[in-house]
């Protein structure tokens, strides 16, 4: 693992904690994982949420895999605090400079809040740098 912090966006963690039964299997699972032990992961509430959701509508995850899930994530890996007001205002600041949908910008700031240098994620344009410390990678470029 480097020392190099990277946030992870909720589709990596998708990706991570799923695998899929098509043959051949989907090589973005293993990519997911490998990512994650590689880096040291941050994670935000809104990642967590976003993540728990989609894994019961669309994976039928049961609530109790859901309460695994986010005790892993809070014991494993940094869950970044959200929600305050200099966030706030930076994500504003961010959707108007960058054309960033509103919820990614939150996770933007939140990173770039958190002291992280990457954002992984594969919902945003590969290689953007925002306000000169944190890049956007979209891992399965």
């Amino acid at each position: 693992m480097t020392d190099e912090r990277g946030f992870v966006d909720s589709n990596i963690w998708i990706y991570a904690v799923t695998q899929s039964e098509a043959i051949p299997p989907n090589p973005r699972h293993e990519a997911a994982k490998v990512l994650i032990r590689t880096i040291q992961p941050y994670i935000s509430v809104q990642v967590i949420n976003e993540v728990s959701y989609n894994l019961v509508k669309k994976f039928k995850f049961t609530e109790s895999d859901i309460q695994t899930l986010v005790k892993s994530f809070y014991r494993t890996y940094t869950v970044c605090p959200m929600m305050d007001e200099v966030l706030l205002l930076e994500a504003s600041s961010i959707r108007q400079r960058y054309n960033i949908s509103f919820w990614d910008s939150m996770l933007v700031s939140t990173a770039i809040q958190s002291q992280c240098s990457l954002f992984y994620t594969e919902d945003m344009r590969h290689g953007l740098i925002v306000n000169d410390v944190l890049t956007i990678v979209n891992p399965f470029a």
